[in-house]
């Protein structure tokens, strides 16, 4: 089965054209070398390919006949992906509410000065340190 149509029945990615879309960038390999879209795969193949900031690790089992049901997903494949990975993932989310909602406009004057004083107070940190 090819590699598009494999990650898309196995549910990693929502359409096939996503999928060529990052073979195309060169974010999917097959047992370490970067993989075309139309590249073969076969059980125990390593899959390694980056989504949504994270590196995907797994290794096929089985090749579907038709894209599988979220439930039936882990007879088709193996994840390997390290916890790391997902913990990494969770602190982006924490990093990114920090931030100015979009379409909030200017900053007043308050937020400027909460934001300086943010940034005045982890420099002393660190020259404390």
């Amino acid at each position: 089965m090819r590699i598009d149509k494999y990650l898309w029945c196995v549910r990693y990615y929502k359409t096939r054209n996503m999928v060529t879309e990052a073979c195309k960038k060169n974010h999917v390999t097959v047992n370490g070398q970067v993989a075309k879209p139309s590249k073969e795969v076969f059980p125990t193949d390593k899959i390694t390919f980056r989504k949504d900031q994270i590196t995907q690790i797994i290794t096929v089992l089985d090749i579907p006949e038709n894209r599988v049901g979220a439930k039936l997903v882990d007879i088709y494949r193996k994840n390997e992906t390290p916890a790391e990975a997902y913990a990494h993932l969770e602190l982006l989310k924490l990093s990114k509410e920090h931030y100015r909602k979009n379409g909030t406009g200017r900053p007043t004057k308050k937020d400027r000065r909460d934001i300086d004083e943010f940034g005045n107070e982890i420099f002393d940190e660190e020259e404390t340190e």
